[in-house]
């Protein structure tokens, strides 16, 4: 049942993991898309401002022209011939300051001559302007198109200069008329654009005429967002210009944030993936942790059965009288003393990596010499080296005086020792050594067994890990003496490591470095 459990969430997890990295996708393209979304829409809404600005200054010149060409038109008189203009001419300085002069064509006769005239202009440039009127300029006006009182204006560049002619048809007792009148266009450059576009703050302004020459203003930025106007009615072959100040500068900082929330998004989903496969390999740790301490409850259990099964079996046998010797006698109770030690060993490193896993263990340090735990922990673990037909040999050199916890030594020793029992076969030899070393001490346990598989080499000093013999046959054991002996090693500012023995065994070293202050 738990088995069918574990496989449930494993299949659950693999399942929900590539549902989470696909959500994670999934979440980061739309982030993405609503970026450039969002970009768009602001190069919408900064060509939107740039064109209503654009429209709203080429409207305003116009406006200005045809207010002026309405106010000539609201004072002339056609009947009065002699006097023509004359009303205009007062106040013409003022209320139409770009109007040079006004003329009478009469269309009802085949030369179509200048009846009337009124100029603010001297009188050679007068004549001149109106020989290029009924030569040149009159056959490009739209005329005797209906409305004939519409308002038209003529937009032309003759050799070089620009004019700029309003004028409207009229009839008068059965006689057609037609009035023109005449800009002056540098006039309109040099006082009217400046008045009508210097005072742009958050914008920059030029126009060109058809050739793209500047006729007023300076040169635009490139790089910005520039759109161009033809002015709609007046100086139609010339185009406004219109730069946002603030487009390039907004442009670059969209760009900078929208490249900081992908960056952002990209570091985002990094972490959630990385995240989720944290989460799965530390689930799959535990996982494995949770095994390796059920195997660790069902080893102790057995190892803690195995020696009060022992020490019961002959204790049963000495009641009931079945120990009819005395050397059978002296054996069992030899017996269940070395069972009784070995069962009492196996609770105190039960306990004490109890008090290490909880975080409690604690040391008590002082100076001493390292031979006396070691040559105890020999002593202690001699007895059932004999019992099992092994030689245990120990070999002691002037070590100086070390800070040390004795007891935590002389565990770390016995654990050593005793798992070298294990695999030592029987006629050979356990060596245990102490000699000096730079900073220190180390006490080196060697046997000759079949040594270490060198991929349980790095984990055999993991709690609840237990390594195999080269044959591959399991031995017995807690899996917790070598990660107590790590432990003890580290609290005394040493190290614990293994390495192979020639012509075949292993070699557990354990280091020492803390020395008295």
């Amino acid at each position: 049942m738990a088995t069918d459990r574990t496989r449930r969430e494993q299949l659950l997890t693999f399942l929900l993991l590539p549902a989470i990295v696909i959500a994670v996708l999934v979440l980061s393209g739309v982030m993405f898309r609503s970026s450039f979304q969002l970009e768009k829409l602001r190069e919408q809404s900064v060509v939107e401002a740039t064109l209503s600005l654009a429209n709203e200054r080429a409207d305003r010149l116009d406006k200005r022209i045809i207010e002026q060409d309405n106010a000539v038109r609201s004072v002339l008189d056609l009947t009065q011939r002699t006097e023509f203009g004359s009303k205009w001419l007062e106040t013409a300085a003022l209320q139409t300051p770009t109007v040079r002069a006004v003329f009478l064509v009469d269309l009802g006769t085949p030369a179509r001559n200048v009846v009337a005239l009124a100029s603010r202009a001297p009188e050679l440039e007068t004549e001149r302007f109106r020989r290029l009127l009924v030569h040149r300029l009159l056959p490009e006006l739209k005329l005797d198109k209906p409305p004939i009182d519409e308002l038209r204006h003529l937009h032309k560049v003759e050799r070089e200069k620009a004019y700029l002619l309003s004028h409207w048809e009229q009839e008068l007792n059965d006689r057609h008329f037609l009035v023109v009148v005449w800009h002056d266009v540098p006039r309109i450059v040099h006082d009217v654009f400046p008045a009508l576009y210097s005072d742009m703050q958050q914008s920059r302004v030029n126009i060109v005429d058809a050739d793209g020459k500047i006729v007023f203003g300076p040169p635009l930025t490139r790089g910005g967002l520039t759109l161009g106007r033809q002015f709609e009615t007046t100086l139609y072959k010339w185009t406004l210009n219109v730069t946002m100040n603030s487009a390039a500068e907004l442009a670059a900082a969209v760009a900078r944030r929208r490249l900081l929330e992908m960056v952002l998004v990209g570091l985002s989903s990094v972490v959630v993936i990385a995240g989720l496969f944290v989460i799965l390999i530390a689930a799959e740790r535990e996982r494995r942790l949770s095994n390796l301490k059920s195997e660790f409850v069902a080893n102790v259990s057995h190892e803690l059965k195995t020696p009060l099964a022992l020490v019961r079996m002959f204790g049963e046998l000495l009641q009931t009288g079945r120990a009819d010797t005395p050397e059978k006698q002296s054996q069992y109770l030899s017996i269940i003393v070395n069972e009784s030690d070995r069962l009492n060993a196996l609770i105190e490193n039960v306990l004490d990596f109890a008090k290490v896993e909880r975080g409690q263990a604690a040391y008590e340090f002082s100076p001493g010499r390292l031979a006396e735990p070691v040559g105890r922990a020999v002593e202690a673990c001699r007895v059932r080296a004999e019992r099992d037909g092994v030689a245990l040999e120990l070999s002691l050199e002037e070590v100086p005086e070390l800070l040390l916890d004795e007891r935590a030594v002389e565990i770390a020793v016995i654990n050593l020792v005793d798992n070298a029992l294990k695999y030592a076969p029987e006629g050979k030899r356990v060596g245990v050594s102490v000699r000096p070393v730079s900073g220190g001490a180390e006490v080196s346990v060697v046997d000759q067994g079949p040594g270490i598989a060198p991929e349980d080499r790095k984990r055999i000093f993991e709690r609840f890990v237990r390594g195999k013999s080269a044959s591959g046959k399991q031995v017995r054991g807690s899996g917790i003496g070598l990660s107590l002996v790590k432990h003890i090693a580290e609290a005394h500012g040493g190290s614990i490591r293994v390495e192979d023995a020639q012509p075949h065994g292993s070699i557990f070293t354990l280091r020492l470095t803390r020395r008295p202050s």
